[in-house]
């Protein structure tokens, strides 16, 4: 593909990822990740590398401010303790990325993303009433706060995802945050470069083309606050369903390469 056919779909990409980040709190890569491997042919670590490195700068500024103007208050606390458990978990799963090969990578980040259509689909099906909004406290701010980080981070190097995807029904599960609420601060756990460890790795291991990142990081900044816009006028079922069905079709494109 020439050089600026493959720069415009990166940043086509990267405004999709980013639209879709501000949309459900997710970091983006769960879209980016297949439409650069899946639709641009990138190598998938590479593809991983290059999602990961859009999170770096606090591209999801706009869609954080969104949330806070529209009264989703974000639980900084909680998101200071996430950070903790998210970087060493991150150079833990980029590290494992790095030593398996492409075939099997690409399955297994398949794989995730028919769990996790799986998952949001049966909550879709059989809604559970929100709880009362209230504080967490200090020990599940810890204790829960850490093991979410810890876990979130290890699929983001892994599979090259913010960890969004992860973390938010976590914390829904665990701390009782409402949906909106827990997107909300998985977008603020994104802001400082969280993902460095992982990149660096990535870059090391497999290179990273640094012009194709640069575009499609461009697009990310654009689309981060339409997402958000749409998301805060959106009930939380809704969202989960719309969620679940992009991610099959993300599965099916990336089989479909394989």
């Amino acid at each position: 593909m020439p050089h600026g056919w493959l720069w415009l779909g990166a940043a086509v990409a990267g405004a999709a990822a980013g639209s879709l980040s501000g949309m459900f709190g997710i970091g983006g890569g769960i879209v980016l990740v297949p439409v650069l491997g899946g639709l641009l042919g990138l190598d998938q670590h590479q593809a991983q590398g290059i999602s990961l490195a859009t999170m770096l700068a606090p591209i999801g500024l706009p869609a954080v401010l969104h949330y806070h103007r529209t009264g989703h208050p974000i639980r900084w606390r909680l998101v200071g303790v996430l950070l903790v458990g998210f970087i060493g978990g991150v150079t833990a799963g980029s590290l494992l990325a790095n030593a398996i090969p492409v075939g099997p990578l690409r399955w297994s980040f398949i794989g995730f993303l028919l769990l996790m259509a799986a998952r949001y689909l049966w909550t879709a099906r059989r809604p559970r009433p929100e709880r009362p909004r209230q504080e967490p406290g200090v020990q599940a701010l810890v204790g829960f706060g850490l093991l979410i980080g810890a876990f979130g981070g290890l699929m983001s190097g892994l599979l090259g995802i913010g960890g969004g995807a992860i973390i938010i029904p976590l914390l829904a599960l665990w701390v009782g945050l409402p949906q909106h609420e827990a997107q909300a601060t998985s977008l603020a756990l994104m802001l400082p470069p969280i993902g460095l460890p992982g990149v660096l790795i990535y870059a090391g291991g497999h290179g990273l083309p640094w012009m194709i990142l640069a575009f499609a990081g461009c697009g990310f900044a654009a689309g981060s606050l339409l997402g958000a816009r749409f998301a805060t006028r959106t009930r939380g079922l809704a969202l989960q369903k719309g969620f679940a069905g992009l991610l099959l079709v993300l599965a099916a494109m990336l089989a479909w390469r394989i």
